[in-house]
C-alpha cells in the first residue's frame, strides 16, 4: 500500500491551495468525488481526502491521492466519541493548515466546519445531498435529535468564509426558510456529476435482453422504496408478466433505515427479486436492462444512479420527490409516480414495457438532459468556481502575511 505523502502544512503545490475533502465513507469519496479530487490535483492543488477507514482508501491512494482515515462513527451518539472526533479534526487541520475544507453529508458538515472554524481554516464548503436520517425519518429518535442537529448546523454553516452547496431547489428553499445559513451563501450544483462518455447508450449491435429486465440500483434503505419495488414486482407477476426485477446494492449498516439482509434473501428465495449485491461494473449492468426505477420517498440530493441510467438512455421511473424530480420531468424524460405507491409504480413500469416507442423517446430525452446538466465536467467546473471565489480572500491574506513586518493571522 502506498504510504502517505509527508504533510507540508500550508505549502500548496504549484501555486495552488491545500484542500481537504471530508466524507463519512471512503466509498463515497471514491465513487462520488474521485473525479473532483483528481481535477483539483491536476489544477495544482494539494488534496487531502478524509473519511473513516475502509477498503476504498487504498484505491484512492493507488490513484496518487492522499487519503487519511479519521475516527468518525456514523451512528455514534456517544458525547465522548464525538468530542474525540472533533478534537482529532482540529489537531489535523492545525497541522495540515488547509486553505479550504469541503465536507459532504450532514455529520461531516457539522464536525468538519466546527473543527475548521476552531483551527482558523479560511474557507469552508459543505455539500449536503438530501437531509439524511435525522430529517427524513419519522421515528422518535430522529425527532428527538432534530432540534440538536439544527442548532449544530446553524453554528457550523454560518460565519465568514462559509458556503453551502445543495443539489436541488427544494433543499435550497428549505435551508433558506430555516435560517440555518446566511442569505446569499448557497450555491446550487446538481449532484456530483457523471462521466457521460463512459455511461453511454447500449451499442446498436448489442442484442436487448430476451426477457424484459427492470433495475433498482441504490443503497438498500427502506426510504429508497425497496419494499414498494418488491410489491410492484409481485403485482406484475400476478398479472402473468414475464419480467425480471433486479436489485443492485447492499444494506448500509451505518444507516438506521437499512433494509435487513433477511428481507432481501426472502424476496430472492420467493422469486420476487434477483438481488445482485454490490455491482462493480455499473455501466455493463445498465446496458443489460430495459428500464431503471427509483421509488424513493427520501429527500434526495440528485440521485446518481438515476443520472447514470439517464446517461445510458434508459427510460426512468421515479417518485415525485425532491431530487428525483430534478432528473425526471414527467412524460418528457421519464415517468413520475407518487411516493409509497406500489400500484402506481407497477402501472408505470407496465406502461413502458408495453410501449417501446415511448420508452425509447423518454430514454433519448434523458440522455440529452444528462449531457446538458449532469455531465461531471459541468459539475466540477461549477464546484471549482465556488472554490475560486472562497480562496481568493485566503490568498490575499497569505500575501499580506508574507509582507515584511507582518505576522501570520492568528499567531
Amino acid at each position: 500500500m502506498p504510504r502517505d505523502v509527508p504533510a507540508s502544512p500550508g505549502t500548496p503545490h504549484h501555486g495552488g491551495a491545500k484542500v481537504a475533502l471530508f466524507a463519512n465513507t471512503d466509498w463515497y469519496l471514491y465513487n462520488f468525488r474521485r473525479s473532483l479530487a483528481l481535477a483539483l490535483q491536476a489544477a495544482g492543488h494539494d488534496v487531502l481526502l478524509l473519511s473513516p477507514p475502509g477498503e476504498y482508501g487504498p484505491r484512492l491512494r493507488g490513484l496518487g491521492l492522499r487519503w487519511q482515515p479519521v475516527p468518525l462513527d456514523r451512528r455514534s451518539l456517544n458525547p465522548f466519541r464525538e468530542a474525540r472526533l472533533l478534537w482529532s479534526l482540529f489537531v489535523l487541520f492545525r497541522r495540515e493548515r488547509p486553505a479550504l475544507v469541503h465536507g459532504f453529508t450532514i455529520k461531516c458538515a457539522v464536525y468538519g466546519s466546527l473543527a475548521a472554524r476552531l483551527a482558523r481554516v479560511p474557507a469552508r464548503i459543505n455539500a449536503v445531498a438530501g437531509l439524511g436520517y435525522v430529517f427524513a425519518s419519522r421515528d422518535a429518535k430522529a425527532r428527538l435529535l432534530r432540534p440538536v442537529v439544527r442548532a449544530l448546523l446553524r453554528l457550523a454553516l454560518r460565519g465568514r468564509g462559509a458556503r453551502l452547496i445543495l443539489q436541488n431547489p427544494d433543499d435550497r428553499d428549505l435551508f433558506e426558510r430555516s435560517g440555518l445559513v446566511e442569505a446569499g451563501c448557497i450555491d446550487l450544483i446538481p449532484g456530483s456529476g457523471v462521466d457521460c462518455s463512459r455511461f453511454a447508450p447500449r451499442p446498436p449491435s448489442a442484442a436487448p435482453p430476451s426477457t424484459p429486465r427492470v433495475l433498482l440500483a441504490a443503497r438498500l434503505l427502506w426510504d429508497k422504496g425497496v419494499a414498494e419495488y418488491a410489491e410492484a414486482a409481485r403485482l406484475l407477476r400476478a398479472e402473468g408478466r414475464k419480467v425480471r426485477f433486479l436489485l443492485a446494492g447492499t444494506p448500509d449498516p451505518g444507516n438506521p433505515a437499512a433494509v435487513q439482509e433477511a428481507s432481501l434473501r426472502e424476496w430472492a428465495e420467493q422469486g420476487v427479486l434477483e438481488w445482485l449485491g454490490h455491482v462493480e461494473d455499473m455501466r455493463a449492468l445498465y446496458e443489460s436492462v430495459d428500464l431503471m426505477v427509483l421509488p424513493s420517498y427520501y429527500r434526495e440530493g440528485v440521485p446518481k444512479s438515476l443520472i447514470e441510467a439517464a446517461a445510458c438512455a434508459l427510460p426512468l421511473v421515479t417518485t415525485d420527490m425532491p431530487g428525483c424530480r430534478e432528473v425526471v420531468t414527467d412524460g418528457v424524460d421519464g415517468l413520475l409516480v407518487p411516493p409509497r405507491d406500489a400500484g402506481a409504480l407497477a402501472r408505470a413500469i407496465a406502461r413502458l414495457l408495453d410501449d417501446p416507442g415511448l420508452a425509447a423517446r423518454l430514454g433519448q430525452a434523458a440522455r440529452a438532459k444528462a449531457l446538458a446538466e449532469f455531465d461531471e465536467r459541468i459539475v466540477i467546473a461549477r464546484t471549482l468556481a465556488v472554490y475560486r471565489r472562497l480562496l481568493a480572500p485566503a490568498r490575499k491574506m497569505r500575501r499580506m502575511a508574507a509582507l515584511p513586518g507582518r505576522e501570520r493571522p492568528g499567531e
